[in-house]
C-alpha cells in the first residue's frame, strides 16, 4: 500500500507539521511507501491529490480540518484511491461520524491501520462533499464562525456559538423553492441543511439520524423564526433535540434542488459561495473511506 499525507500547516492552530516525525516513525516500522505534501493555500490540496492519484492508487490522508478534507475529497473523486481522515483542525465534524473522539496521534495510528469501506458521496453542482452542505442562515454563520476561529483560545463549538449570535442580528430569511425528489416546497426559510453526516459547526447535531451509507440525504429545513427563537433553537440543535420545534422539518431524498430569487449563501464544508440555484445528488457508495 502507498500512503499520501496532505498536511494543512495552518489548520488546528498550526500544529500539524509536528505530526510529520510521527508519520515517518509509524510508516518506517510498517516498511510501506509514503509521501508527505504540505499545502500552500486554498485549492492546493486538490491539485496535489489529483497529480498523485492519476498515476497510481493511494491511501490519501487529509491532515487538517473539514475544509482540508473537502479539498482532498475533490482530488480523489473519480480515482480508485481511498480517503483517510486525520482530524486536526478546529471543527473536525466529519470525523465525529467515524471516530470515538481521541487525540490526533491515536487517530493517525487508527487511520494507518484501518480498513477501507464504501460510503456515500454527495455532489452539489460541480463539486463534491461528504458531510453537510447548507443554504441560508447557517452558511452566513459559517462565514462569521471562520473569523472567530482565527482568534486565540476560541475552539470550534465556541466559535460557532459566537457566529450564531453575530448572524442573528444581521440575517433576514428568504423564500426558497425546494424540491426533494418529487416533493416540492415553497417556504420562507431560515436555513436548509442537506446532509450525509450527522453534525457540523463544531459538533452541532443538525441531522442526528443521518447514516453515511444509506443512499439518501437527510434534509433539515428550518422555517422563518424570530431572533429570540433562533437563540433558543440552536442550543437544542447542539444536542440533536430540535425536532420538537414546530418550524423544524426533516425529509429524506436522493436529489435536492433549491432556488431563490436572490443570491443566498451556500456552505460546503466551510467554503462559502453565493448562489441562486443549486442541485444536490447523493451517489450511493461513491467513495472509499478508511474506517478506524
Amino acid at each position: 500500500m502507498k500512503h499520501l499525507f496532505i498536511i494543512n500547516p495552518t489548520a488546528g492552530k498550526g500544529k500539524n507539521l509536528s505530526l510529520i516525525p510521527e508519520i515517518e516513525k509509524i510508516l518506517e516500522v510498517k516498511k510501506e511507501e509514503y509521501f508527505v505534501e504540505v499545502t500552500k493555500g486554498v485549492g492546493h490540496a486538490t491539485e496535489i491529490v489529483k497529480n498523485y492519484v492519476k498515476n497510481d492508487d493511494y491511501r490519501v490522508y487529509s491532515v487538517g480540518g473539514d475544509g482540508t478534507l473537502n479539498e482532498v475529497l475533490n482530488g480523489i473523486v473519480g480515482s480508485n484511491s481511498t480517503l483517510a481522515v486525520i482530524p486536526s483542525g478546529t471543527g473536525n465534524d466529519f470525523s465525529r461520524n467515524i471516530y470515538e473522539y481521541s487525540d490526533v496521534l491515536t487517530s493517525l495510528e487508527q487511520a494507518i491501520n484501518g480498513k477501507d469501506v464504501f460510503l456515500d458521496l454527495a455532489r452539489v453542482n460541480d463539486r463534491y462533499f461528504i458531510n453537510i452542505a447548507s443554504v441560508g442562515f447557517d452558511a452566513e454563520v459559517a462565514y462569521n464562525t471562520a473569523n472567530f476561529k482565527k482568534l486565540p483560545f476560541v475552539g470550534g463549538s465556541l466559535a460557532y456559538i459566537f457566529g450564531i449570535i453575530e448572524t442573528v442580528f444581521k440575517y433576514k430569511s428568504v423564500h426558497l423553492n425546494i424540491t426533494i425528489d418529487e416533493k416540492k416546497l415553497n417556504i420562507k426559510s431560515l436555513l436548509a441543511a442537506i446532509a450525509n453526516g450527522k453534525c457540523y459547526g463544531g459538533g452541532i447535531l443538525m441531522t442526528p439520524d443521518a447514516i453515511l451509507d444509506d443512499g439518501v440525504f437527510d434534509v433539515c429545513i428550518i422555517e422563518e423564526v424570530n431572533k429570540l427563537k433562533i437563540l433558543r433553537l440552536f442550543p437544542k440543535a447542539i444536542k440533536g433535540q430540535h425536532a420538537s420545534i414546530k418550524e423544524v422539518s426533516f425529509y429524506r431524498g436522493r436529489k435536492v434542488k433549491i432556488s431563490c430569487d436572490e443570491e443566498v449563501s451556500l456552505n460546503i464544508d466551510g467554503e462559502i459561495l453565493r448562489v441562486r440555484e443549486v442541485e444536490f445528488e447523493i451517489i450511493p457508495k461513491g467513495i472509499k473511506v478508511v474506517m478506524p
